[in-house]
C-alpha cells in the first residue's frame, strides 16, 4: 500500500516531493495523460529507470490467440491486446558526457506535479553528476483535449555552478522493451515486438514513423517536431531508422543559461486508411500544434478544463483526501473520455496494459453515470461506440443460437475476449447494462436523438436477446437459467436477482422505445405481439426471496450455500489467487456488490425494510475482491442508515488507487473506482437516483463530512446542490427562465433560476444494527487510507 507521506494532500493536485523507485510503477499510473485517444505513462523522461513504459493509442490492439486446454463449441478463438506503441516522450540528457539517470550521481531535489485544472505534468529535478556537474530540469508535459492528436512537452535544463555541455536526444521508439508480465490474471497478456515497421523519414528537427500491427492488420504513425531556445551557438540534427528517431540538440550553457527545448507530437491510427493518408494526417497534427505553439496548448488545455470543472466539481468540506481523491477521480476518467470519440473507454482508461486494455459493464455501469451528469458529450460518444459494434454482437448471439444481440464481457474491438466461459460470455447481465445506459442517457439529457440514431436498434436486440435466454414456467413465472451476475464467486446460476431486475428493466424500456418510435421500430420488425411479450416477461421476472431470513437471494437457493469459513482465509485475498473456483462458486462468498448493487440501480423495487436486511446479510459475506464493489457498499449503507461504514468505503472506493488498495495499480488505473468516488459522494450521500425517470435527491452526510457540493447537469439544467448538515439547498446555476422539479425524499420540489428550493434535514437513523464484515475484510480504517 502507498502511504500517504509519498503525495501530500492538496484540492488541486497530486504532487510527489521524492522519488522512490519502489513506486515507480505505481507513480507511472497515477501520473498518467491522456484524453482519450492518446495515453501517456507517467513515466521519467529520460525512459530510464521505469516500472512500465506505457505510450498508448485508444482501441489499438494486437490479435492473438486464446489457449485453451480443451475447447468448446461457442468459445471464443481470438483475444486482443492493447500494445504499448511509438513511445515519443523519451528526453535523454547528457551532462557533459555524462548521462542523466536518477541511479546514479546525487539527486538533490524531485518533485513531478499533476496539476488537475492546468492538465499538466510538471517535473522539477536538481541533479549533481558523478563528476559533480550540476543542472537543474523542469518539464512540462501534456496530452491536448483541444487536439486530439496532439502531445507536447517544454524540457528545460539549466546549468549551475559552472560552464556545461548539454546533449539532449529527443526520441521516438517503437517495439521498446516491455516487462514479461506476472501470472496475475488483471495484468496483461505479453506480446513481444509486436509492431513492425512501414516507413521512417526526417528533416532537420522533425521525424515520423509508420508501423503495422502483424496480426490485426492496424496501421499507426506517430511524428515529432521541436523548437530549440538557448542562448549561443547549438547544434541541431535528426536521423531515423525502421524503430526509432532522434533528434539531437548540442549546445553549452553557462551557470544560470538555459536550453529551452518545446517537443510535439502526433499520433494517429487507422483500421482502413492508407499510408499516405494516415502519415499526411499526423504530419498535419504536427502543424496544427507548432500553430498553436506552447502556450495556445497550455490555454486550450485550461479553457477545456475550466469548462469541466464549471459542471463536474465536487467540493467536500472536512475531509482533505476525499476532496484530493474525488477531484483526481474525476480527471482521470475524463482524461479517458473527452476525445475518445466512439472508442471503447477501458477499464484502466489508457494509464496501463492492465486488464490487455479491455472495455467492461464498468464502462455502461459505472464510468457513464458519471459522464451523463457532468459530460454527457461524452458518455454519448462511448454509447455510439457500444452501438457501432451490435452487427458483431448479433453474430455472437447467432453462434450461440440465441436471438438478438449478446454484447461481450470484456473486448476492444467489439468481440467476445474472454476465455472464461462462467465469468464471461455467461455474465448475460452486460446486455441489460448497456441497454440501461441508452436509457438513462436519453432521461437524463432530455436528449431523444441518440435513441433515434442507434439506441433503439440496442434496446430492440437486446430485448430479444432476453427473451430467448429466458423462459416461463409451467405457473407462468419467467426466469433466467446458467447466468452469472457481477458477484464472479457465484456463477451459472439460477435467477441471479440482479441479472433479472436489469432484464426486466431492460425489457420494459424497450417496449417503451419502440412505442415511442413506432415507424423505426416498425422497421426492425418489432410487433404488437413482440413487445406484449417482452412486457409480460418483465412483470412475471422471478426475484427469489428466502422468507425464514427475510432476505432475497443473491440467486436461487443461494442462502443455502455452504458458509465460508472466512477465518481460514484471512489474510489471502483476493481470493480468486489463493483458492480453486470449485470452493468458491457454492459457497456463500460474494466477490463485489451482486444484490446490493440491484438494490441500488433498482432500488424502488425493494422496501426500505428489505434493503437494511439485505445489506446487513450480504455485508457479512462480500469480501470487495473487486475494485467496483465499495462505492456499491458505500451507496447502499448510506441509504440504511449506516452513514459512518458509507463513510467508510466511500474512502476506500476513492482512495483505492492513490493508496494501491488492491496492489495492481501499478498496471494502471481503475476508472470504475475512480468512477465509483464520484458514485459514493453524490450517490452515497447526496442520495441521487434516476431509475424511476425522475431527477431524486435525498442527502444525509456522515459525521466527517461538515459540507458536500456538487454540480449536476439534468436536461441541459445546471444544477447545484449544497448540503450541510441541517439542510440542503438547490440552485439552478442557468438563465431566468430555467426551472426543475426533481423529488427530495420522495416529495417534490421545484426548483427555479431565480428561487433556489432550501429544504430541512432530519437524522437517518438505521433500523438495525451496524453490520458486520468476513474476518480481516472490513472497510480500510480511515487513519490508514487518509483522514483529518
Amino acid at each position: 500500500m502507498i502511504s500517504e507521506d509519498a503525495f501530500p494532500v492538496e484540492p488541486w493536485c497530486l504532487r510527489e516531493t521524492r522519488l522512490d523507485l519502489e513506486l515507480l510503477a505505481q507513480s507511472e499510473s497515477l501520473f498518467a495523460l491522456s484524453n482519450g485517444h492518446i495515453g501517456l505513462r507517467g513515466n521519467l523522461d529520460e525512459g530510464e529507470p521505469y516500472g512500465l513504459p506505457g505510450t498508448y493509442l485508444g482501441s489499438f490492439y494486437e490479435a492473438r490467440p486464446l489457449p485453451y486446454a480443451e475447447a468448446g463449441y461457442g468459445y471464443p478463438e481470438d483475444g486482443q491486446t492493447l500494445i504499448d506503441v511509438t513511445n515519443g516522450k523519451v528526453m535523454r540528457l547528457l551532462v557533459d558526457d555524462e548521462p542523466f539517470d536518477v541511479r546514479y550521481g546525487e539527486l538533490l531535489s524531485h518533485e513531478r506535479l499533476l496539476d488537475l485544472r492546468a492538465g499538466t505534468l510538471v517535473r522539477q529535478t536538481h541533479w549533481c553528476s558523478p563528476a559533480g556537474h550540476e543542472v537543474k530540469v523542469t518539464s512540462t508535459r501534456l496530452v491536448s483535449f483541444a487536439h486530439r492528436g496532439v502531445a507536447a512537452v517544454e524540457y528545460v535544463v539549466e546549468a549551475v555552478g559552472q560552464f556545461t555541455r548539454v546533449t539532449v536526444q529527443s526520441e521516438l521508439v517503437a517495439n521498446e522493451d516491455v516487462p514479461v508480465s506476472s501470472g496475475d490474471p488483471r495484468a496483461s497478456s505479453w506480446l513481444d515486438q509486436p509492431l513492425e515497421a512501414v516507413q521512417h523519414e526526417h528533416a532537420e528537427q522533425s521525424a515520423l514513423l509508420l508501423h503495422r500491427t502483424r496480426s490485426s492488420g492496424l496501421l499507426m504513425a506517430a511524428g515529432m517536431d521541436h523548437e530549440v531556445d538557448v542562448p549561443g551557438r547549438v547544434e541541431v540534427s535528426t536521423d531515423s531508422t525502421d524503430d526509432w528517431a532522434r533528434t539531437t540538440v548540442i549546445c553549452g550553457l553557462r551557470p544560470g543559461q538555459r536550453l529551452r527545448l518545446v517537443k510535439y507530437l502526433s499520433y494517429g491510427w487507422s483500421a482502413l486508411r492508407s499510408r499516405p493518408a494516415l502519415r499526411d494526417q499526423v504530419a498535419a497534427g504536427l502543424a496544427s500544434a507548432r500553430y498553436s505553439g506552447w502556450q495556445g496548448l497550455l490555454d486550450g488545455q485550461r479553457q477545456y478544463l475550466d469548462d469541466f470543472w464549471d459542471s463536474a466539481d465536487v467540493e467536500v468540506e472536512g475531509d482533505t483526501h476525499l476532496q484530493q481523491a474525488v477531484r483526481f477521480g474525476l480527471f482521470h476518467v475524463l482524461q479517458a473520455s473527452a476525445r475518445a470519440e466512439r472508442r471503447p473507454i477501458a477499464g484502466k482508461g489508457l494509464t496501463g496494459s492492465g486488464y490487455d486494455g479491455h472495455a467492461f459493464w464498468d464502462t455502461e455501469g459505472f464510468v457513464l453515470p458519471v459522464l451523463t451528469y457532468t459530460l454527457p458529450r461524452a458518455a454519448a460518444d462511448a454509447l455510439r461506440w457500444r452501438a457501432t459494434t451490435l452487427d458483431l454482437a448479433r453474430d455472437r448471439a447467432a453462434q450461440l443460437g440465441l436471438r438478438g444481440a449478446t454484447f461481450p464481457w470484456r473486448t476492444i474491438r467489439g468481440e467476445e475476449c474472454s476465455a472464461y466461459w462462467p465469468a464471461g460470455t455467461a455474465a448475460w447481465h452486460v446486455n441489460a447494462d448497456v441497454a440501461a445506459a441508452f436509457e438513462r442517457y436519453r432521461v437524463v439529457t432530455g436528449d431523444e436523438s441518440l435513441e433515434a440514431e442507434c439506441g433503439l436498434d440496442v434496446l430492440v436486440e437486446t430485448a430479444r436477446l432476453w427473451l430467448s435466454l429466458g423462459h416461463h414456467d409451467r405457473h407462468g413465472v419467467w426466469h433466467v437459467d446458467g447466468a452469472t451476475g457481477p458477484d464472479e464467486y457465484t456463477a451459472v446460476v439460477r435467477d441471479n436477482v440482479f441479472t433479472n431486475l436489469m432484464a426486466a428493466h431492460n425489457l420494459r424500456t424497450s417496449a417503451a422505445a419502440c412505442a415511442r418510435n413506432p415507424e423505426a421500430s416498425h422497421r426492425l420488425g418489432v410487433t404488437t405481439e413482440e413487445m406484449a411479450a417482452w412486457r409480460d416477461a418483465a412483470e412475471a421476472v422471478h426475484v427469489p426471496y428466502a422468507e425464514e431470513l427475510g432476505v432475497h437471494e443473491q440467486c436461487e437457493g443461494f442462502t443455502s450455500f455452504a458458509e465460508w469459513d472466512f477465518a481460514a482465509t484471512e489474510g489471502h485475498y483476493p481470493l480468486m489467487l489463493h483458492a480453486p473456483y470449485v470452493r468458491l462458486y457454492p459457497a456463500q462468498v460474494v466477490k463485489q456488490a451482486d444484490l446490493v448493487l440491484a438494490m441500488h440501480w433498482q432500488g424502488h423495487l425493494f422496501t426500505p425494510e428489505q434493503k437494511a436486511r439485505n445489506v446487513s446479510y450480504y455485508e457479512a459475506r462480500t469480501v470487495r475482491d473487486s475494485s467496483l464493489s465499495a462505492c456499491s457498499q458505500a451507496v447502499m449503507c448510506a441509504e440504511v442508515g449506516h452513514l459512518q461504514l458509507a463513510y467508510d468505503y466511500a474512502h476506500e472506493a476513492a482512495l483505492l488507487d492513490l493508496r494501491d488498495l488492491h496492489h495492481n495499480t501499478r498496471d494502471g488505473l481503475h476508472m470504475a473506482a475512480l468512477a465509483g468516488s464520484w458514485i459514493a459522494l453524490v450517490a452515497g450521500f447526496g442520495g441521487l437516483r434516476d431509475g424511476e425517470g425522475v431527477l431524486a435527491l435525498d442527502p444525509m452526510l456522515p459525521e466527517g463530512i461538515r459540507r458536500l457540493r456538487f454540480r449536476l447537469v439534468w436536461r441541459g439544467v445546471r444544477l447545484l446542490v449544497d448540503v450541510d448538515h441541517r439542510r440542503v439547498v438547490y440552485t439552478i446555476r442557468d438563465g431566468s427562465d430555467a426551472r426543475l422539479v426533481l423529488r427530495h425524499a420522495g416529495e417534490p420540489v421545484v426548483v427555479t433560476a431565480d428561487r433556489p428550493a432550501t429544504v430541512p434535514l432530519g437524522r437517518r437513523t438505521p433500523s438495525m444494527p451496524a453490520p458486520t464484515q468476513p474476518a480481516g475484510r472490513a472497510p480500510v480504517p480511515r487513519a490508514t487510507t487518509g483522514r483529518d
